[in-house]
């Protein structure tokens, strides 16, 4: 079990400062007249006091207080391009930021949880003592900021008032960061009293980038102090390693779910979205897939996009599971993003309207962005990341496969911005899991009962992708969310289960595994790469969508039930316009059992090396095993879903 609020806050012992009255000295002697009046607005003392402390600590040469005020917006757009943070392409609103070239994805490598002596965390996590990490802060952190700005936001991660928000503060010498924050999420300056007493806790997060010189890179820290919820970033710029309250603070909000509200909250690296089925009904998705494996294009197909990246989730009183967004904006992947694939989110970065930060992308002479897979012709020149470029730079990318492109989501066509909005929350039918799998599963499959769709997540196995830096291989990946999870993964598994199995819950979703990557090779065609394409999404989603409410029967297999091909050929014609050949669908959905028995073996393998993890697991493993063999033992090791 984690023990909040145990050791040493380094924080307070860096800063130094620890009654409400020093705090209020350091305020008077530190900030101007209206900085000091706005700060003075926040009551809450133990917040006053990690601010104070990260002023004490870093010791800017002047405090400002982000209100979430149109002024102050464009007062931090203003000086990031004067800093020189960001600069201005040839679309209104539309910037660029370049970061270093070794500082272009989350440093796995440098990444640490802070851990007292007697704290165990996740076998897949890196962890550092505490009296370590206070030695690195002390002796970094001190003085970072002299000659900068600090800002100082106040930020609900999740609509005011939702049972599941949970309010932060994020402080940074960054602009670049600060102007992310206001695209991403919800300032709450006005609330942030009043939400911190509804939660009863808040996380803290304080980022300086240095002198942000790529010799300064090597020592970069990334720090999560779980037992004070409160994270730091040293000599980095990239917003997965410095907008802490993203991936920092859904690493907290995962550990409230598991040690606080263990069976009724998760913290989950979710899209949200909505699909309209027959009628004009509405049905909503929450789905889980690696970065680099489709989360946001899936995300998109919706026809009530809501967020692509995190969802906070609880079992609601009338028995539904409800879920909130804990962002309003998207931070993307914009490589292979393109009209065809991703009309609406093209729209924004190709037409005027929407504010947009694009990152580490390819600037050409004209002033406008460009990424691998943007569907255009590669321009004559440029500047990206690395310096000039021109295509004859065979071995440097037009763009880095882990560059982005920062947004509102309400600027994209199909978001639903009142349903984000909502306070009660959104009440989710459909679970979907995802990974890059080419040769073993099928492109849907609905779990038959709520521990065979824990299982679903448990076992999600990827490819490294570009926005981890220094990781490499196949990895396996539960619920795409153990980069995030600190704890000991049995008690994660345990928090699912207990989740997924509560009674209060009586209303259950729907619990589906989704594969976009099985290939021609793997499958038997006689053609290269994958089977389908980007859109085939939209029937995946639309098949579950029926499925949900009972509209379309589905094939009984020993892993769960899979569609019909009648089904989704009608499906193909209705909502992508595409032919959809049996042939296909054979390929797709037959099972090959040796691998599929394989991946079981795989995932009961490095589960049982978890101490501790849940028989109920192992016993979906056997299960699922036995039939599969079984199943071989009848009809042979390729079996066609029409045989079934």
């Amino acid at each position: 079990m984690l023990e909040f609020k145990k050791g040493v806050d380094i924080l307070s012992a860096v800063g130094g400062v620890t009654t409400i009255g020093e705090a209020k000295s350091l305020f008077e002697r530190r900030l101007d007249g209206e900085h000091f009046n706005r700060l003075a607005t926040i009551k809450n003392e133990e917040a006053l006091l990690k601010v104070a402390n990260a002023i004490a600590m870093c010791d800017p040469d002047q405090v400002y207080v982000h209100t979430g005020s149109e002024e102050d917006r464009a007062n931090v757009r203003r000086m990031s391009l004067e800093k020189g943070e960001e600069k201005t392409l040839a679309m209104s609103n539309h910037t660029i930021h370049f970061d270093l070239p070794e500082d272009q994805g989350r440093m796995v490598d440098q990444t640490f949880y802070i851990v007292n002596e007697d704290e165990k965390v996740s076998s897949l996590a890196k962890k550092e003592l505490r009296d370590v990490s206070h030695a690195y802060m002390r002796d970094n952190m001190r003085g970072i900021m002299r000659g900068k700005t600090m800002f100082i936001g106040f930020y609900s991660r999740g609509p005011v008032g939702a049972k599941a928000s949970i309010p932060a503060i994020e402080i940074s010498s960054s602009t670049y960061v600060m102007h992310s924050a206001e695209l991403l999420y919800r300032n709450c300056f006005a609330d942030f009293d009043a939400e911190v007493a509804r939660r009863g806790e808040f996380f803290t997060n304080v980022h300086s980038e240095g002198p942000n010189r790529s010799e300064d890179v090597p020592k970069a820290r990334i720090y999560m102090d779980r037992s004070w919820q409160t994270t730091f970033s040293t000599f980095c710029t990239y917003a997965g390693n410095t907008l802490l309250m993203k991936k920092g603070n859904h690493r907290f909000a995962s550990d409230c779910a598991m040690y606080k509200y263990n069976g009724d909250e998760l913290s989950e690296h979710m899209f949200i979205t909505g699909m309209t089925g027959p009628d004009g009904r509405k049905t909503y998705f929450a789905g889980a897939a690696p970065s680099g494996c489709g989360k946001t294009t899936t995300a998109m197909v919706g026809s009530d996009f809501i967020g692509d990246d995190l969802a906070q989730m609880w079992i609601e009183a009338d028995g539904t599971l409800r879920a909130v967004n804990p962002e309003i904006g998207i931070f993307g992947i914009i490589e292979d993003v393109n009209l065809e694939g991703d009309p609406y989110l093209m729209k924004c970065l190709r037409q005027p309207g929407a504010e947009v930060i694009f990152s580490n992308v390819l600037v050409d002479e004209q002033g406008k962005p460009r990424w691998v897979g943007d569907g255009e012709p590669a321009p004559a020149r440029g500047v990206n990341y690395q310096g000039e470029w021109t295509p004859d730079m065979t071995k440097v990318a037009m763009s880095h496969p882990n560059s982005r492109c920062t947004l509102r989501a309400e600027a994209v066509g199909n978001h639903n911005k009142a349903v984000n909005a909502d306070p009660n929350g959104i009440v989710i039918k459909v679970i979907t899991y995802s990974g890059r799998d080419a040769n073993t599963m099928p492109p849907i499959w609905v779990a038959k009962t709520m521990d065979a769709g824990v299982a679903i997540g448990a076992s999600i196995v990827s490819k490294a992708t570009a926005a981890e830096i220094g990781a490499s291989g196949v990895n396996r990946q539960p619920w795409a969310n153990t980069p995030f999870v600190a704890g000991n993964l049995v008690d994660y598994l345990e928090a699912q289960l207990n989740f997924y199995g509560n009674n209060r819950m009586t209303h259950k979703p729907v619990m589906a595994g989704l594969n976009y990557f099985l290939t021609h090779e793997a499958r038997g065609g006689s053609g290269k790469g994958l089977l389908g394409e980007k859109r085939d999404v939209h029937v995946w989603l639309g098949w579950l969508e029926l499925f949900t409410h009972g509209d379309v029967q589905a094939i009984e297999t020993p892993i769960g039930w899979i569609p019909k091909y009648e089904d989704l050929k009608k499906l193909f014609t209705e909502r992508i316009n595409k032919e959809y050949p049996e042939s296909l669908y054979t390929m797709q959905f037959s099972l090959y059992i040796d691998n599929v028995v394989a991946r079981i073996d795989l995932q009961d393998a490095a589960w049982r090396k978890e101490q501790g993890a849940s028989e109920r697991l192992f016993a979906v493993y056997a299960e699922q095993k036995a039939a599969l063999l079984a199943l071989k033992a009848a009809k042979g090791e390729i079996v066609k879903p029409q045989d079934l």
